[in-house]
């Protein structure tokens, strides 16, 4: 992974990710920064990558089950293997209003003492919490083969006002 420019504040940062296992391991990396309590929303084209990153983050997490997408069944809940939060991993791909229609997986619930991802959450799932994560992931579309993906990791809300996210480059 490089990181192609100097954050615009801390609490950002861009990446260059080359391979598949570089995600993973960008997963890995992310999940040493994040503890129960945290929202992490990613978006992406589809295929850009965001269950291969939130699979490296429930290998960093060190969580249970294989972590696959939940576009069928809406969400998935990883229980840890040691004394760190579960995974809840959201798939919002299928839901089209906002929070009320979430309710029924009782996120808000679950927030406290989980960390939460959700792919293709913008626009649905913003009224849980003002601190959270968005990872946006950029892939060129159309018939390629390019393994390249362009990361922004921006960190909201006082949670994340101190982060160095450039830690996530190493």
């Amino acid at each position: 992974m490089e990181a192609p420019a100097a954050p615009h504040n801390p609490a950002e940062t861009e990446l260059i990710v080359n391979s598949p296992e570089q995600m993973r391991e960008l997963g890995r990396r992310l999940a040493k920064l994040l503890r129960a309590g945290d929202l992490v929303m990613l978006s992406g084209e589809l295929g850009a990558g965001k269950t291969t990153l939130t699979r490296g983050l429930g290998e960093g997490l060190g969580v249970r089950g294989a972590v696959t997408s939940p576009t069928f069944v809406i969400a998935r809940v990883h229980p840890s293997l040691g004394d760190g939060p579960p995974l809840v991993h959201v798939d919002a791909y299928r839901l089209g209003g906002g929070l009320d229609e979430m309710e029924d997986l009782d996120l808000d619930v679950s927030l406290s003492d989980s960390v939460i991802v959700v792919e293709w959450g913008e626009g649905k799932v913003e009224e849980l919490t003002d601190e959270r994560l968005q990872v946006r992931i950029h892939r060129a579309v159309g018939d390629t083969t390019d393994e390249v993906r362009h990361v922004t990791v921006t960190g909201l809300g006082e949670r994340w006002a101190a982060a160095d996210l450039s830690v996530l480059a190493a």
